[in-house]
C-alpha cells in the first residue's frame, strides 16, 4: 500500500500519533452517569452536509461526547456545523478546518465522524485510523473491493475501532425482522430480498464552470481521490447529485450498502459474499439474483413499493423461509409478516437480542461503547467490507452486461480478468492507500 501524504507531511505530528496505536485514549475512560469533561471522547466530524449534519446531531446529544472540531469543503456546511457545535456546548469551544489532514493531526481528538462523498470514504478513514483515531464512517464503505481490503488491513494493524453507518442494524423494528429470520422462527430461510435504485453509471460529464474561491469551495480537495474533472455546480447539488457519475459514485452499490449488510448478517453471512450472480438481463439491476455458498439467494427491487410492493417503505429488506416470512424498511413500527402469531414476542426478541450481544439501540451508541471496551462494532471493517465486495460484484456485472462468479476467500473473479480489472480504480495522488 502506498503512503504518500504531502501538507507538510500530515503536519509532521500525525506520524508520531499513528506510532502508538493500541493507547487507548484517555477521554475513552470514562463512565456511567455524568461524564466529567476530562472523561469524553473527543471528536471531530469530516463531511457535515447532509447526512453528515445529521451525525454531528447525533454526536453532539451523545453526554460522554465532545467535539471539538469541523472540516469542510464547503464553506456553508463547514460554518453551519461549527455553529451548531458552538451552540450546543455554549461557547467559542469548536475549531473549522477546510483540509482534514489539519483536523486527524490534533492529538486531543480520539475519534471522527466522517461522511464526505462516496469517493473519500475509505481513504479518509484509513489515514483517519493511521492517525490513531477511531472511525464512524457513513455507507457505502468503500469505493471498490481493493479498498475494502485496505480498510479491513488498516483496522487491524492500527487496532482502530471502525463502525460503518447501517444504522438500521442497531434498530429495533430492523432488529425484530433480523432476529425472526435469525432465530429460525421463519423456518429455513431460502430466499432474502433487498430494495435497491436502478443501476445507473455517467460517463458524460457536464461542461467546466469557473471554480469558486477555495475558501467558499475547495474544488481539489473535493474531488480528492477521483480523475480530475473540471468544476460544475451540477455534481453538488443536493441529495447526492454526484452519485451518478462513475468517478464518484458506486453504481447499485450506493444504495445497496442500504440493505444488503442488513440482509447478510441473519443468514450468517456477515463475513463472506455471495458465490454466482446471475446478470437479470435489464439495465436497471431489477431481480438481479446472487447465490451464497449456503444456498440462500439474494434477489434485488427496484422500487418496489408502495401498496402493492413489498414493502411500504424505502430501503426495505425481507426474508422468505419454508415456514413464513418478515419484511421491513424505514418507517414501520413493527415488520409486516406472514402470520400475525410471528409477532407474539416481538419484544422479547428484542431484549434476547440486547442481551445476547451486549450491545444497546443506536448506532452512534454502539460505536462509542466499543471505543471504551475496545471491541467489534456491530458493523465493522470486515462487515463493511464484505458487505460491500456483495454490492461491488453486482456493480461490476452491471457493468459488463453479464454474469459473473466470484471466489469469496481469494477475493477475485473465476476465470475473468475483465471483471477481476473492476476490482479497483485509478486514485489521484497523494490519496493512494
Amino acid at each position: 500500500m502506498s503512503t504518500h501524504l504531502t501538507r507538510r507531511r500530515f503536519l509532521k505530528s500525525a506520524a508520531c500519533i499513528a506510532a502508538v496505536p493500541t493507547i487507548i485514549p484517555a477521554s475513552a475512560l470514562g463512565k456511567d452517569g455524568a461524564v466529567a469533561p476530562s472523561e469524553r471522547i473527543v471528536m471531530g466530524a469530516i463531511g457535515v452536509g447532509g447526512r453528515g449534519s445529521g451525525d454531528l446531531g447525533t454526536a453532539l446529544n451523545e453526554r460522554d461526547v465532545q467535539v471539538v472540531a469541523v472540516c469542510d469543503v464547503n464553506k456553508g456546511n463547514r460554518e453551519r456545523a461549527k455553529n451548531s457545535a458552538n451552540q450546543h456546548y455554549k461557547g467559542n469551544t469548536c475549531a473549522a478546518y477546510i483540509d482534514f489532514r489539519e483536523l486527524l493531526a490534533r492529538s486531543d481528538i480520539d475519534a471522527v465522524v466522517q461522511a464526505p462523498g462516496d469517493r473519500w470514504h475509505t481513504p479518509m478513514a484509513v489515514l483517519a485510523m493511521r492517525s490513531g483515531k477511531d472511525v464512524y464512517s457513513e455507507k457505502p464503505g468503500t469505493l471498490t473491493i481493493a479498498e475494502g481490503q485496505a480498510l479491513v488491513a488498516t483496522a487491524k494493524r492500527y487496532a482502530r475501532v471502525f463502525q460503518t453507518g447501517t444504522q438500521r442494524r442497531s434498530e429495533a423494528n430492523f432488529i425484530i425482522a433480523d432476529e425472526l429470520a435469525r432465530t429460525g422462527r421463519l423456518g429455513r430461510v431460502h430466499t432474502v430480498k433487498a430494495h435497491t435504485l436502478p443501476f445507473k453509471m455517467m460517463t458524460s460529464w457536464l461542461p467546466a464552470q469557473p471554480e469558486p474561491p477555495r475558501e467558499e469551495l475547495d474544488w481539489d480537495m473535493w474531488l480528492g481521490p477521483a480523475p480530475w474533472r473540471p468544476y460544475n455546480r451540477g455534481y453538488i447539488g443536493g441529495c447526492g447529485a454526484f452519485l451518478d457519475y462513475y468517478d464518484f459514485g458506486t453504481g447499485v452499490a450506493g444504495w445497496c450498502s442500504h440493505t444488503v449488510c442488513q440482509c447478510q448478517g441473519p443468514i450468517g453471512c456477515d463475513l463472506t459474499s455471495p458465490s454466482e450472480y446471475e446478470h437479470p438481463k435489464n439495465d436497471n439491476s431489477d431481480g438481479f439474483t446472487a447465490t451464497y455458498a449456503n444456498g440462500v439467494k439474494l434477489v434485488l427491487s427496484v422500487g418496489n413499493f408502495g401498496t402493492l410492493g413489498i414493502w411500504r417503505g424505502s430501503c426495505g429488506v425481507r426474508y422468505e423461509g419454508t415456514e413464513g416470512w418478515v419484511s421491513i424498511a424505514d418507517g414501520y413500527s413493527v415488520p409486516d409478516v406472514s402470520a400475525p402469531a410471528l409477532l407474539s414476542n416481538s419484544r422479547k426478541l428484542v431484549q434476547d437480542y440486547l442481551e445476547r450481544n451486549q450491545r444497546p439501540i443506536g448506532h452512534m451508541r454502539d460505536f462509542l461503547n466499543c471505543i471504551r471496551t475496545r471491541r467489534n462494532p456491530v458493523s465493522h471493517a470486515e462487515v463493511a467490507h464484505r458487505s460491500m465486495s456483495t454490492c461491488h460484484v453486482i456493480n461490476i456485472s452491471m457493468l459488463l452486461k453479464r454474469s459473473v462468479k466470484w471466489d469469496p476467500v481469494k477475493e477475485e473473479f473465476i476465470g475473468d480478468a475483465d471483471a477481476n480489472r473492476l476490482r479497483r480504480r485509478a486514485i489521484r495522488e497523494p490519496w493512494r492507500v
